[in-house]
């Protein structure tokens, strides 16, 4: 059996004093998925990310990954098959430097000196963050505590990569930078976001959380495209297929207008020419026809000397 395959099964879990925050959820991710998990706040999804890797224990229901049955015996194992980077890169970087950050797991797990430092560099030129391996993690921006969090996360050479908010707080740039880097890892994901767009973009597949209960799960376009599930569960259309959605489409009329433009244009040239020398005396009416929708409308032009005003 696959190890980057995940699945649930009847998964519940509350905090204590709390309503259920997760109730029958039940799901599978298959080798190489990517998938994303949406829902408005408090629909469960970083309770979720926590249960699958373990951080958290399911009041009922089952989480296998691989052959493996998530549990107490199994939770080394599991830790190294599912990683997980947080919402806040300062949660997961405390060394004094990035390499010290990138280097740590391997080094806990026993790994020869001279082997965990080619992988921690291998790592950090994989998310183009080797120029920073001498800086302290509490210096970097928030673009690059991410890429270096990530680097961390791969150097405990994880199947399956959990992704919480991996866009929140970045600029434009260090979006795209990262939407770049995780389109291009193999790896199976499960990212959780309110980023749509980045969603659109990076996972194919989404699972609709909604006060805790599984709402919807099949392909991210078809679901992100119904008005109505969209906002009962408290999200906004994103903001590509809301402009999609607000833009009239003229596709279909374009030879219409096109031929209407040329009739009214003809039109127009039909008309009788006023006399010689008249030009100087009033302004001639000319129509132009919109080459979008058609409509006509009235312009003027003034064929006279500047200044010059229209003859009554």
């Amino acid at each position: 059996m696959s190890h980057h395959r995940i699945q649930v099964e009847g998964l519940s879990f509350s905090y204590p004093g709390a309503k259920g925050t997760l109730d029958q959820v039940s799901f599978e991710i298959s080798h190489g998925e990517s998938v994303a998990v949406i829902g408005s706040n408090g629909a469960g999804k970083t309770t979720l990310l926590n249960l699958l890797n373990g951080i958290l224990c399911p009041s009922s229901g089952r989480i296998t990954v691989g052959d493996l049955i998530v549990g107490e015996k199994t939770l080394q194992h599991v830790r190294r098959t599912v990683g997980t980077v947080f919402q806040d890169p300062d949660d997961q970087l405390f060394m004094p430097t990035v390499f010290e950050d990138v280097a740590f797991g391997p080094l806990n797990l026993g790994m020869i000196e001279d082997d965990c430092r080619r992988l921690a560099q291998t790592c950090l030129e994989e998310v183009g963050a080797w120029h920073l391996q001498d800086r302290a993690p509490h210096h970097l921006s928030g673009g690059e505590k991410r890429r270096v969090a990530i680097a961390a996360v791969l150097s405990m050479s994880p199947d399956i990569l959990l992704l919480d908010e991996p866009t929140t707080g970045l600029d434009a740039r260090g979006r795209r930078q990262i939407i770049k880097l995780l389109g291009g890892f193999k790896h199976s994901k499960i990212i959780v976001s309110h980023d749509l767009d980045m969603i659109l973009d990076l996972c194919p597949r989404a699972i609709i959380l909604n006060e805790g209960r599984v709402e919807a799960d099949g392909p991210t376009q078809e679901l992100l495209q119904d008005r109505d599930l969209v906002l009962r569960v408290g999200l906004e259309l994103p903001a590509r297929l809301a402009h999609d959605r607000s833009t009239p489409s003229h596709s279909g009329d374009a030879a219409l207008s096109v031929n209407r433009s040329l009739k009214q244009s003809d039109r127009a040239d039909s008309r009788p020419q006023s006399e010689p020398g008249a030009s100087s005396d009033f302004r001639q009416s000319a129509l132009a026809a919109c080459p979008v929708c058609g409509c006509v409308e009235k312009q003027t032009q003034n064929s006279g000397p500047a200044g010059s005003s229209p003859g009554r």
